[in-house]
């Protein structure tokens, strides 16, 4: 008799979703489906807009990560008007994406994914969150509120405000940097690094003791990886081209561009989720299945390009074991890997002697009918795609989200957990968490890419084959 067990919604992350975990008849996990389902419809809507606000309107997809769409848009619109943007201007806008990552970083390691480590998986639900975490360790709690306050705090300093900041648009940005402001980046820096290598050092000592043996488990398959890099393969974030690698470190493509996407990517769709399940078109589907983000990011890299970071870089693709990470559990450790590169580059960037330059901006009209720009959004990389008539307005709208391109990687690390853990119709609370942590190793953002919001209580449902309920259990 085989049955069901649904895990509806998935606590911890940003949006609505919910687990299906199938049992056959020896009550043994024969598959699992991460399910979201909310209602898509963000580029519908968008239709009929002047282009010129697109940048604006695509930030309030997300309260997490507005920065990502709100650059991915403004370099979209830098293609419909054909300019090439002041060295200034780009250089604001990846001082205004570091900060984004920097600060979304902080979020899921800290608030979303650390009570898990510090606190215990089979620790009691009710505290095992970011409150919790303050009662147990207040220090490192406020710590990791800090490090993302100071991410927010130069988003603000840059657009005006933390979130959804109408700031750079098609040709550039709105606004320079003061003096007084980069000042301010640069006294609080060494406060963001402190915190950054006391969550790294604090990581690598749960990697030696009792976490070591989820990293097997946590979604370690083979896949491709997909990422920007510099021309010279360095990590980027903003510009660049589009790399692919397998799990054996070899390049499957490199030097690919934004605008030829749909020659590569391909957007397959399943009835059971309103999330579109993005795949390596020369593959197939579902072999195409590939991975995007920080642990994607880290990766396809050669090198990082800051002192630090690049010292981390090699550590990290030591306790992998091999040049590329294929546990979806790294996920959390290339993030604070990231929080380092970030905060160097920023450094680096408010010592540039252009960063204060009041140029930031080139004014143009229509010239092109279509544009497709890509940046790195912390969770991934971030399409934007956009047809537009001779006045501007929008056409039609395309945005592959960084949580989409990373729907098959969910389901086959959900998958993996669920049958090492579920055996038997009992399962302890502990184990759904665990299930429940491997989506959380992605760090999804449902808003993101299926542009929608709710509460999320769990409910989690054990049917038989009939599709008849047989167990019933919810968590708030």
């Amino acid at each position: 008799m085989s049955k069901t067990v649904i895990i509806d919604p998935v606590t911890r992350i940003e949006g609505h979703a919910k687990i299906s975990i199938y049992l056959d008849d020896r009550g043994e996990v024969n598959n699992a489906r991460f399910h979201v389902v909310e209602f898509r419809g963000f580029e519908k809507f968008c239709e009929g807009r002047p282009m010129f606000e697109m940048a604006g309107i695509t930030a309030r997809i997300c309260g997490i990560c507005p920065v990502s769409h709100l650059l991915a848009s403004a370099k979209t619109g830098d293609k419909i008007l054909g300019v090439k943007i002041p060295p200034t201007g780009e250089k604001l806008r990846r001082m205004m994406n570091l900060a984004q990552i920097t600060q979304s970083h902080a979020l899921s390691f800290f608030h979303l994914s650390s009570p898990d480590f510090l606190l215990g998986w089979d620790s009691n639900p009710s505290t095992r969150n970011v409150f919790g975490l303050m009662a147990t360790d207040p220090d490192l709690a406020r710590a990791g509120i800090r490090l993302r306050a100071f991410g927010q705090n130069i988003i603000e300093i840059l657009g005006a405000r933390k979130i959804h900041a109408a700031w750079a648009v098609p040709g550039g940005v709105r606004s320079p940097l003061t003096e007084h402001n980069r000042q301010w980046i640069e006294d609080n820096l060494p406060e963001a690094k402190k915190t950054t290598a006391l969550a790294l050092n604090l990581f690598k000592k749960l990697l030696d003791s009792e976490l070591s043996s989820e990293i097997d488990i946590f979604g370690k398959f083979d896949s491709l990886f997909m990422g920007l890099v510099a021309p010279d393969g360095t990590w980027e974030h903003y510009g660049g081209h589009l790399r692919f690698i397998d799990s054996e470190g070899n390049i499957v493509a490199d030097g690919l561009s934004e605008d030829n996407y749909q020659d590569f990517l391909g957007e397959a769709v399943e009835n059971w989720s309103y999330l579109k399940f993005p795949y390596y078109k020369p593959l197939g589907y579902p072999n195409g299945i590939y991975r995007v983000g920080p642990l994607a990011r880290l990766n396809v890299c050669d090198r990082i390009g800051t002192l630090q970071a690049d010292q981390e870089l090699q550590e990290f693709r030591h306790r992998a074991g091999s040049r590329v990470a294929t546990s979806s559990f790294f996920y959390h450790y290339a993030r604070l890997i990231e929080i380092v590169a970030c905060l160097e580059a920023i450094e680096k960037l408010i010592h540039d002697p252009d960063i204060l330059s009041t140029r930031v901006r080139a004014e143009a009209g229509i010239n092109y009918l279509k544009g497709i720009g890509v940046s790195e959004a912390p969770r991934g990389t971030l399409f934007h795609d956009y047809e537009v008539d001779d006045n501007g307005l929008i056409k039609k709208v395309n945005l592959i989200i960084a949580t989409g391109q990373n729907n098959l990687a969910m389901n086959q690390t959900v998958t993996q957990i669920a049958k090492h853990y579920i055996h038997g119709e009992e399962i302890p609370e502990g184990m759904l968490n665990r299930v429940e942590a491997g989506i959380r190793c992605f760090d999804p953002c449902l808003s993101c890419s299926t542009h929608a919001i709710g509460q999320m209580p769990l409910h989690i449902e054990l049917l038989n084959y009939e599709g008849k309920i047989i167990k019933e259990k919810y968590k708030n």
